[in-house]
This record gives C-alpha cells, structure tokens and sequence, in this order.
C-alpha cells in the first residue's frame, strides 16, 4: 500500500486494514465491482470493514481487495469455499460477512451506450444473476446502477442531496426496507466538455471530461485518477444507505 492509502484507512479510522486485523466486532461487506473505492470508502466510514472485489486489476483500490469475477466469488462462497484478501494472512468464509453490495456494470442499461447498443452491442448485464446470488446468502444486500436499469423497487440519490456539485444521479435495490427519499433539484446547470467548469456549473464526471482537480477535491478521492473518478459514486451514497444496512444486519442476527 501506498502511503496516501494507508493515511485514508486512517482517516477512516481503519488502519488496521493494513494489515488485514479485525476484532469479533466488525461488520464486514463484500463490495462487488468495486473499482477504485468509491463504495467501499462510504462503508468504512461509517464503521464496516470492507472486503472489494473486482474482475479486473485495481491498483489504487486502498482497501484489502480480491481479483475475481464476483459471480464465481459468490458461487465459491455458496459452496463452502472462501477468500482470501490480499492483505489477510487466513481466509473468510460465507459466515465471516454481514452484508453484501454489488456495483454491476452500467453499459447495458446506461444512456450513454445507446448508440452502441442501437447498432448491435452487446454488454454484460449481471444485476439479475448477482440478485440470486446475493438472496441465497440470506443476508441483507444492495444493488447499485444507473437510471434505467432493472432493479426492484429501487430508491434514487443524487449528489444535490449531499450539496456536491457533480451530477451522479444513482438507484439503489436494498434487501430492506428505506424510507421514502426526496430528491433535490440539481441547482446547477450543465457545462460544456471541453472546458473547465466555472463555479456555478455542476461537473458531469464520464469519459474525458473536464475538472478532474474540481472533481477530487468535491469526492476526496484524490486517490483515483480521470477512468475511476467517471465511475465512482459519491462516498455519500453508501455512507447514508449504511444507516439502515446496518440496522438489517442488526436484524438479521
């Protein structure tokens, strides 16, 4: 780990993930497509230990981190099998989670490959097989994606509730229950690509875009780079859903 890293698990209080220590009170949550962190760092925050998992190589993922395909990682799990993080000297079994979240890819259902999908592309779509996955552990779950995919009864957060000045408009399909969310108007309008955002436009983080400084210093991921800020979600996001995930683990001891 890097020393940047390392300083974020201690900002979070964390720092012995480092090393991979927990003691019998933690809560661990496998995030599932985690990226670069954007989740995860949500969660830890509010006082879970986070185990990420994604297909492919994340370097600047600051937490203990497993390189695989989460379907087969979960189908490990279900069979009796376990992981093993790349910080952790033992392995962890199904029992050892409290809670699961999975951040599918979005290619399939987002606007932004429409075009694409018009001519013919095909995108992975994962968000029903990991439901069944995540509903055999029987334990409480989330399923983050864009507008427009196929979750159940999703609730919907957007960056204006938490006062940042990006537009990430996100749903989110929990196993429990949530209190009905009123969503902000974003007060911002959008700006031009091309060009650094002036101080009363909202940054639209996809692709190359512009304000990447603006974007790191708004997120606090000063850790990722332009490909990972256009992916990550708020830390907000998870951080506020952590409340009643929380209280659904609580219940389902």
């Amino acid at each position: 780990m890097t020393d940047l890293q390392t300083a974020i698990l201690i900002e979070c209080g964390k720092e012995n993930a480092v090393k991979g220590d927990m003691n019998n009170s933690e809560k661990i949550i496998l995030d599932c497509g985690c990226k670069a962190g954007g989740v995860s760092t949500g969660l830890i925050k509010a006082g879970f230990f986070v185990i990420g998992v994604d297909i492919e190589p994340q370097p600047h993922y600051p937490y203990p981190f497993v390189l695989g395909d989460a379907l087969m990682v979960m189908d490990n799990l279900l069979s009796g099998g376990f992981i093993q993080p790349d910080t952790f000297s033992y392995p962890l079994y199904l029992k050892d989670f409290a809670a699961f979240w999975a951040s599918p890819s979005c290619q399939e259902h987002t606007r932004a490959s429409i075009q694409w999908r018009k001519a013919g592309k095909k995108y992975p779509d994962w968000i029903a097989p990991i439901r069944e996955r995540f509903r055999a552990t029987g334990k409480p779950y989330v399923i983050e994606n864009v507008v427009g995919a196929p979750l159940i009864n999703p609730i919907k957060l957007n960056a204006a509730m938490f006062g940042l000045r990006i537009r990430r408009t996100r749903l989110f399909e929990c196993s429990f229950e949530m209190p009905l969310v009123l969503l902000p108007k974003d007060p911002h309008s959008n700006f031009r690509m091309g060009r650094p955002p002036r101080a009363d436009e909202c940054i639209t983080p996809v692709g190359h875009f512009s304000g990447i400084s603006q974007v790191k210093e708004i997120t606090g991921f000063y850790w990722m780079n332009q490909e990972e800020l256009a992916e990550a979600i708020p830390w907000q996001y998870s951080y506020f859903l952590s409340k009643y995930l929380s209280q659904a683990i609580e219940a389902n001891q």
